[in-house]
């Protein structure tokens, strides 16, 4: 069998993509322009990665993916989706604490907490509730572009009168139609047994694409999917965390996040010293906009002080790192690679290259933070990029650390006026947080590759060449051609099981027949 080429299903890909923008456009955006959000229009004309996820979930089918998008951005406009904020929530539903976000699974997704014992079914309050719920998905995927969430539904001491069958339907459709590829998994904590036929029901409207995602788990075994620090006591946890409102839980992306940690040196007493004050740092900047407390950094050359020194040294700095193949079209800076960031254990995969291109006419500041800053060298962390021009950023693992699905990367960035008579320092310091833009990365941990399994493959996994997203790229479309022919084998063995009944039934029929000949006897 013909090997797949990377190159050419990214060259597919892209003409799905483009093909379904000019159908959407086609058939239905001209006939039909009120019926949608001129701002979802333009994003799904510009994002590829929003087009790019509706045909995915919908296994790059590309009518399939029209009719969600159709549905999808239906709904957005009917809820008003763009406009949700607080104001236009009622107080009490932020008040009981039913829906909120906080923690990490083990995979590193986002925990979304449904509070099943705090919800009571009433018409009157219906619509309210779902805009809550639209509410917290689009301040999520406005907050992490890209990065799935974890659903949990929280059973404990909830009884019949807590289930809302349609108010479950509209969650689950968030997932499987309004959001694609937004959901990593759902699981049901601690369901009490009365409600095993409700949630039956269910499991059927999440449909074969999206069923292997619903985990039921009791107290003991959703550890397996969530470590104790991010659970309550009553789950088995160590989370001391308690809701309340105001303020909104996660609200400034409350993963910590450190600017460039220190570098080990020789003097360990001077690293941990340096490590222990950007912890502070970070403690404070949760009470203010920016912060302003300076933080001791230790770096290993002179020479990625000063912009001229990134220069001299980039040739040297950015080999062998793992060049960006997907980009976030920003408002001020285009961010290379859009999602995340891929790392290895082998040495040749712990360096990974930031792009950063100034889309502006003014010079734009820019920084970067993570929430590991022990395990990462960012450099440059802090400098300025000129209108028009681009800079590559290295991060780098350190020493023998290993990435983690939960470590993540923040890309601040905001337009200077007056840049040749600015210290960035105090830039940053005084710059309004309502002018800067704000890009989150996640990080991807790549599996080994063995040479040996397949030699022809030697190509794909090139050090430095992006060959290991090339090579996910191409296993992502080969699970999605496995998941269709999944689909078609279930159909087979369904219509086998029907075929089977149906000569079980003749043959008892056969049987019926040749017992009631027996019994009439011969004509007389």
């Amino acid at each position: 069998m013909a090997e797949l080429d990377p190159q050419e299903a990214g060259q597919d890909l892209e003409r799905k993509i483009e093909e379904t923008r000019q159908r959407f456009k086609n058939e239905l955006l001209q006939d039909s322009s009120d019926k949608y959000d001129s701002r979802d229009v333009e994003r799904l004309q510009t994002d590829d990665a929003l087009v790019e996820g509706y045909l995915t979930w919908r296994l790059y089918v590309v009518d399939d993916a029209l009719k969600m998008i159709d549905e999808s951005l239906q709904w957005r406009k009917e809820f008003g989706v763009n406009d949700l904020n607080e104001s236009v929530i009622p107080r009490w539903m932020f008040e009981t604490g039913a829906v909120y976000l906080h923690g990490y699974d083990k995979e590193g997704n986002k925990l979304f907490w449904f509070k099943v014992k705090l919800h009571v079914k009433d018409a009157k309050t219906t619509m309210d509730k779902k805009k809550y719920v639209a509410f917290w998905l689009e301040r999520y995927a406005k907050k992490e572009p890209g990065m799935p969430l974890t659903v949990v539904f929280d059973m404990a001491d909830s009884g019949l009168s807590n289930i809302d069958m349609d108010f479950v339907k509209y969650v689950i459709n968030c997932f499987k139609v309004y959001y694609p590829k937004f959901l990593s998994k759902m699981i049901i904590v601690d369901m009490p047994w009365i409600m095993n036929a409700a949630w039956k029901i269910v499991k059927s409207w999440l449909g074969p694409e999206a069923i292997s995602k619903l985990k039921f788990a009791s107290r003991s075994e959703v550890q397996t999917f969530i470590g104790p620090e991010y659970l309550p006591p009553h789950m088995g946890g160590t989370d001391p965390f308690k809701y309340s409102y105001p303020p909104l839980p996660d609200d400034e992306f409350q993963t910590p996040i450190c600017d460039n940690g220190p570098i080990v040196s020789e003097d360990d007493a001077e690293s941990k010293e340096g490590e222990l004050e950007s912890r502070e740092t970070l403690e404070a900047s949760f009470n203010s906009e920016i912060v302003t407390k300076t933080k001791k950094v230790n770096f290993l050359d002179d020479s990625f002080k000063s912009e001229d020194g990134d220069k001299v040294d980039t040739n040297a700095r950015t080999r062998g790192a793992r060049k960006p193949l997907t980009t976030f079209k920003g408002p001020l800076l285009d961010v290379s690679p859009a999602e995340e960031l891929s790392f290895g254990s082998g040495e040749t995969e712990k360096k990974c290259l930031i792009i950063l291109s100034n889309v502006t006419k003014n010079q734009v500041a820019y920084k970067v933070r993570t929430t590991a800053p022990e395990k990462y060298r960012v450099k440059p962390s802090s400098s300025s990029c000129e209108p028009g021009a681009s800079v590559e950023i290295v991060v780098s693992l350190h020493g023998s650390f290993q990435a983690s699905l939960q470590d993540r990367f923040l890309v601040m960035a905001a337009e200077m006026d007056n840049a040749g008579s600015q210290d960035l320092a105090q830039f940053w310091k005084e710059v309004p947080k309502a002018k800067i833009m704000e890009h989150r990365l996640r990080c991807n941990v790549l599996e080994s590759v063995k040479a040996s399994v397949n030699p022809r493959r030697d190509s794909f996994v090139e050090p430095g060449a992006g060959g290991q997203q090339e090579l996910s790229t191409a296993l992502m479309r080969v699970m999605a051609c496995n998941s269709r022919l999944e689909q078609k084998l279930n159909t087979c063995v369904w219509v086998q099981k029907v075929l089977v009944g149906l000569v079980f039934i003749l043959m008892l029929l056969n049987l019926l027949c040749l017992y009631l000949l027996g019994t009439a006897g011969p004509p007389s």
